[in-house]
């Protein structure tokens, strides 16, 4: 599935190499095709309060859709 520019997803499983975990919110801001076809994206981490934590590219395959049924939590990204 392709989302448009500035849609809000979900991490769809945990990336450790950038401390985040499954569920995280993420806002894409670039879309990417590599020459083999697959497809990622830019992406910003949001913080709490709506703010970039960090830019990050990850694969399609990695966000999934925001849910009417999901509610958001807050946790503290360990350094």
């Amino acid at each position: 599935m392709t989302f448009p520019l500035y849609t809000e997803v979900a991490l769809a499983r945990d990336l450790p190499e950038h401390r985040l975990r499954r569920g995280d919110l993420l806002r894409l801001v670039e879309h990417h095709v590599s020459p083999d076809g697959d497809e990622g994206y830019s992406a910003e981490v949001m913080g709490a309060k709506g703010q970039t934590i960090a830019v990050i590219a990850v694969v399609a395959s990695a966000v999934e859709a925001l849910r009417d049924d999901e509610v958001l939590s807050v946790r503290a990204i360990a350094v």
